[in-house]
């Protein structure tokens, strides 16, 4: 599939999906939204893939966050909350996808950006990145994403963060939990690409599951999450990875990935 608004590439088992769209500072229009889930789910059907990381073109920007323009315009209320639907499909779809998505936080990650990059499961910025919920200021709020910094922080620095609109720094991103990994700005594609590395190198099946686990059991109370994890560890254990991951690590070789 040819893109529009971003770069996909498939090198080494990860896939690189790269916001392309600089004149407008990467803003997530409607039409790079769709671009957006058609990649990821690209990404998900590939079997050659087993790493999938969220990028950007832009050298100081990854996302200004939602189109102004695409929300000021003209619409029915009914076609307007119909297109507001990409935003929750497009978070619940990184959630679901099966394979880890790493976002490469290397510029400001802004508004609905934030968003997108806490529904990754990895975060890596470069320490000029900054981050932020600047809704509020233009007269809107960020009721999606708040769904998302609620499972990432604590409820007075959530507040503080959507209420005030205010803009932190990288440094500020990793101590709040926003953010796994600050790294100098020359050097984030390297880290990027090794943790992207690391991951691919993993069982993909053990991925999925774990994953798929960790997504699941988020939002159960603790007594349903240990039920349902106890199914996922049987599950698990019936697996040929699971042995030749024991094997290899006992005979002190290379695990050779099954996928079953």
């Amino acid at each position: 599939m040819t893109y529009e608004t971003l770069r996909y590439e498939v090198a080494d088992a990860v896939a690189t999906i790269a916001l392309d769209q600089p004149q407008t500072r990467n803003a997530l229009s409607d039409g790079l939204l769709d671009e957006l889930l058609a990649a990821l789910q690209a990404a998900r059907n590939d079997e050659a893939v087993r790493v999938v990381v969220l990028a950007s073109t832009h050298e100081t920007v990854f996302s200004s966050g939602g189109d102004l323009a695409g929300f000021a315009a003209d619409d029915e209320l009914v076609d307007r909350h119909a297109a507001n639907d990409r935003f929750p499909r497009l978070f619940s779809l990184i959630g679901e996808l099966g394979k880890p998505v790493v976002c490469a936080a290397g510029g400001h990650v802004l508004a609905g950006a934030l968003g997108l990059a806490l529904a990754c499961d990895l975060v890596i910025a470069s320490e000029d990145a900054t981050f932020g919920t600047p809704e509020i200021n233009v007269g809107l709020f960020p009721f999606m994403v708040s769904a998302l910094v609620a499972r990432h922080v604590g409820r007075k620095q959530m507040t503080e963060l959507l209420l005030l609109g205010r803009r932190i720094d990288a440094h500020e991103a990793h101590r709040l939990g926003l953010v796994n990994r600050v790294v100098a700005p020359g050097e984030l594609d390297a880290a990027v690409a090794d943790w992207a590395a690391q991951l691919a190198a993993k069982s993909p099946l053990l991925m999925r599951l774990g994953k798929d686990a960790l997504h699941a059991q988020q939002d159960m109370a603790l007594r349903e999450a240990l039920e349902y994890l106890r199914a996922q560890l049987t599950l698990a254990q019936s697996t040929q990875d699971a042995h030749e991951g024991i094997a290899a690590f006992r005979e002190r070789r290379e695990p050779q990935w099954k996928g079953s």
